[in-house]
């Protein structure tokens, strides 16, 4: 990347009112800025520091505000250019006066992820830990929320780097090899060739199969209820909010639309949709929503299909069973705090003996905690996400795969006994993949793709 020329500026906050908002400038010229908005020629502040100072309009010398102004200077910022920030009262049409005045003075406003993009070009930081930025201020959970720390401290590229390293040696000795040794190589230096690169695949594909992990970690779980009217989806979805959400009654088809909210269970986000009471309808209104209940379904990485158990199963209730066999599903039987109540009531009808049944009431949360544990135990296959680095980056990991499968076709080569430099383009396409993750291979148009899902003003 080229050294910047011009001077960029964005709210770093939140737009709307706030107690106060960040104005953000960073380039050559953004002290020059400050200076005239201060009406201060001599201003000359000392970096890391914030001063209180009165802020004017340059052309009619009126009063706008005063504010915090903090000076950065290169290369000791986050973009390694000069940065000075604003901290005004969170005025929305305050901060547009001031980034109009500024753009008055030649700044120009910053494009998605700008001004980490200016980062990542003056090598304050690596490609991975930009996207972790980014997956920082997008975390869901808790635990989204620590493996984006430690990514954006450095993890991925401590991990990666070592390996590209190792295989770096590894395309040196077969590149020596073709230039200095007139003969093939013999059978030890091929064995352990053989054995590093075993070595290599197996340190790269434990990073890569931890990425079913991180997607639970980044995107979560889509969870949906589904179930004929007045089993108690409104009251279930309530109870595992724990929060009035959605409207319930004892008349049927309250719910004719979708509802959706987030949970946090176990530090994957889980994203409940509420939905309409299936069965046959007259109402063309409750009609479109049953069928954006099935839709929600089709969706859906689990289904929560829910009864009444305090009643014999339906036709209804049946053929629900029926039509969601082939998704991923939990069975809820609602109303364990009735007499009539009884958990068996799918009984031998059902359609897997491992199937999934749990006992519930929502009027009384009982159960609830149960069903929390069976939304989340097919995600999680054992593992612990809150311990060791998790790949949570879709990018990195196709990336990781197209390595691996390179890596695997030179080992093969090798085996085979082909030449060296067959070998040598498997290899030296894994060292590209693996530089593209951390961003010291890339083009315009994969860095405009990642920068394009960063919010303005970072």
């Amino acid at each position: 990347m080229l050294p910047a020329v011009d001077t960029i500026v964005a709210l770093s906050t939140p737009p709307g009112r706030g107690g106060i908002g960040v104005i953000r400038l960073s380039g050559p010229a953004s002290i020059e800025i400050a200076r005239t908005l201060l009406c201060d020629p001599s201003f000359s502040p000392e970096p890391n520091h914030s001063l209180l100072r009165k802020v004017f309009d340059p052309d009619t010398r009126t009063l706008l505000d005063h504010a915090l102004i903090t000076y950065f200077q290169a290369p000791h910022s986050f973009t390694g250019e000069d940065v000075i920030e604003f901290s005004c009262h969170g005025s929305p049409v305050l901060l547009r006066s001031i980034i109009d005045m500024t753009l008055r003075l030649n700044a120009r406003l910053a494009d998605r992820g700008e001004f980490t993009l200016r980062a990542v070009g003056n090598g304050k930081i690596d490609l991975t830990q930009a996207e972790a930025l980014r997956d920082l201020i997008d975390a869901q959970t808790s635990a989204a929320l620590q493996q984006a720390s430690r990514q954006m401290d450095g993890e991925v590229s401590h991990v990666i780097r070592p390996v590209r390293d190792r295989l770096l040696d590894l395309i040196v000795r077969l590149e020596s090899s073709l230039e200095f040794v007139e003969d093939d190589l013999d059978p030890i230096e091929t064995q352990q060739l053989g054995k590093d690169f075993d070595a290599l695949f197996t340190d790269l594909s434990n990073l890569a199969k931890s990425f079913s992990a991180g997607r639970l970690l980044r995107d979560g779980i889509r969870v949906a209820l589904l179930g004929r009217p007045n089993v108690g989806k409104s009251s279930l979805f309530n109870g595992l909010l724990r929060l009035d959400r959605a409207i319930v009654t004892e008349l049927p088809g309250t719910t004719r639309d979708t509802l959706s909210e987030t949970i946090d269970i176990q530090g994957i986000a889980v994203h409940l949709t509420d939905t309409a009471g299936v069965r046959q309808v007259p109402d063309p209104i409750e009609f479109l929503g049953v069928d954006r209940a099935r839709r929600a379904v089709a969706d859906a990485d689990l289904t929560i299909v829910v009864f009444d158990g305090s009643e014999d199963l339906r036709d209804d209730d049946w053929n629900l069973l029926r039509d969601t066999e082939r998704y991923p599903r939990i069975v809820v039987m609602n109303k364990n705090d009735l007499s009539s109540f009884q958990v068996d009531r799918v009984g031998n009808r059902k359609h897997s003996n491992s199937e999934t049944v749990v006992s519930v009431s929502a009027k009384t949360e009982a159960g609830l905690d149960q069903l929390r544990a069976a939304i989340i135990k097919p995600f999680l296959n054992g593992q612990n996400l809150t311990e060791g680095l998790v790949l949570t980056n879709a990018r990195h990991h196709d990336l990781l795969v197209r390595s691996l499968a390179e890596i695997r076709s030179s080992s093969d080569l090798l085996a085979e006994g082909s030449s060296e430099e067959l070998i040598l383009v498997g290899l030296h396409n894994a060292l590209n993949y693996l530089g593209e993750i951390l961003g010291e291979i890339t083009t315009d148009d994969i860095l405009a793709r990642i920068f394009s899902t960063f919010c303005i003003g970072k």
